[in-house]
């Protein structure tokens, strides 16, 4: 947390305060997952300070998550309603705003999200521009969920990802990407087509893409040129919500993401073992909360963190090399094995407290205690 807030998240932030100040036309939109939130506040407080300095310019909005960045939403409404509700509190008692606008975990989104996230109060729902939702449709539109009023946002991922991964790419035939050809890109869609949603990890600042490849430079310049230009504006979900009509409706049967080829929910379900392991830590939920220790809920829910599944892919071809790079484990095997002895750890726990017998927690035919060298 220290090191990404050293080279990404401070400098990042420092940049767009400075410019917002020069040029009140730039709107930012960050989604901070509780648990980051309390990273932050734990190891690196300074980037909290200029979050919270970025909320007082008026010109950021924050979206609403769930907590713990989990697939709670899979397996349990009421989980999923309870992280959605803890990571409205935070933002609000952090930023001092109350989000109107959802973002779900990785993106993933389908009708029954859409359902819930208006039922939880929310306005809107970003999700990725995907063709099998689209129907050969622009993503450049605001849409609207099929049966209710819940506005969807897609983000253009043809774009986004320019900047996120073929920034620096030199077999990139569109290389080097400069802030003159990705305004002129962004002013060349036809005017019918109101919205263009950007949306990437905002580790491409300065992690992903190191500064020494000019991704700073990159940054201010594309934002003084849009802030300047006569043909665009920067607005906020929110504020596209109020100003635009729908295109058409969305129907999203199926689970949608914004990761890999498939965008699909295989990166963190496309297997066995994390199917395995889902399923283990799902069962744990009874339990867990007719025992209602805090501190053990606590420790169930950072375990749903997607991140602990996605190391867990097999993925091959350029899809497993991102899931190589982003994993702390040699292999999704070891992965696999060390949440394993976690929540093999955290059944034992729950039995001491309540001493409840074992057949209640599931293990799907994996052994109780993995060990790893």
């Amino acid at each position: 947390m220290r090191r990404v807030g050293k080279q990404c998240y401070l400098p990042a932030n420092l940049l767009l305060l400075k410019l917002i100040h020069k040029h009140p036309e730039i709107k930012i939109t960050f989604s901070i997952s509780g648990s980051a939130l309390k990273q932050l506040e734990v190891f690196a407080p300074a980037v909290l300070e200029s979050f919270q300095m970025l909320a007082a310019t008026g010109n950021v909005e924050f979206l609403s998550e769930t907590y713990y960045h989990s697939l709670a939403f899979l397996n349990s409404p009421d989980e999923f309603q309870t992280q959605v509700r803890m990571h409205v509190n935070k933002i609000k008692k952090l930023f001092g705003v109350t989000p109107t606008v959802f973002r779900n975990t990785e993106l993933i989104y389908n009708d029954e999200i859409g359902r819930l996230a208006e039922q939880f109060g929310f306005k809107g729902i970003i999700t990725d521009g995907i063709g099998r939702i689209l129907h050969h449709r622009s993503p450049n539109h605001l849409y609207q969920h099929a049966d209710t009023d819940m506005k969807i946002l897609l983000r253009n991922f043809r774009l986004s990802d320019d900047i996120a991964f073929r920034f620096t790419r030199k077999d990139w035939k569109e290389w080097p990407l400069t802030p003159k050809k990705y305004v002129a890109w962004l002013t060349s869609f036809p005017r019918k087509e109101k919205m263009i949603t950007l949306s990437m990890d905002y580790e491409t600042f300065g992690e992903h893409q190191k500064k020494d490849s000019g991704i700073f430079k990159f940054l201010e310049s594309t934002l003084i040129k849009i802030a300047k230009s006569r043909e665009i504006k920067m607005i906020t979900p929110s504020e596209a919500i109020q100003l635009l009509v729908p295109a058409g409706c969305i129907h999203a049967p199926e689970s949608i993401s914004w990761a890999d080829e498939e965008r699909d929910l295989s990166p963190w379900l496309g297997n066995d073992m994390q199917q395995d392991a889902f399923d283990t830590l799902s069962h744990m939920e009874f339990p867990l909360k007719r025992i209602g220790n805090r501190a053990l809920l606590n420790t169930w829910r950072y375990l749903q963190t997607s991140d602990h599944f996605y190391y867990m892919s097999t993925k091959k071809g350029e899809d497993g090399s991102i899931h190589n790079y982003f994993s702390p484990y040699p292999t999704p095997y070891q992965a696999f094995m060390n949440y394993m002895n976690v929540l093999s750890d955290l059944a034992l726990k729950i039995e001491q407290h309540r001493n409840l017998p074992a057949k209640e927690i599931s293990y799907h035919g994996m052994p109780s205690i993995l060990s790893v060298n």
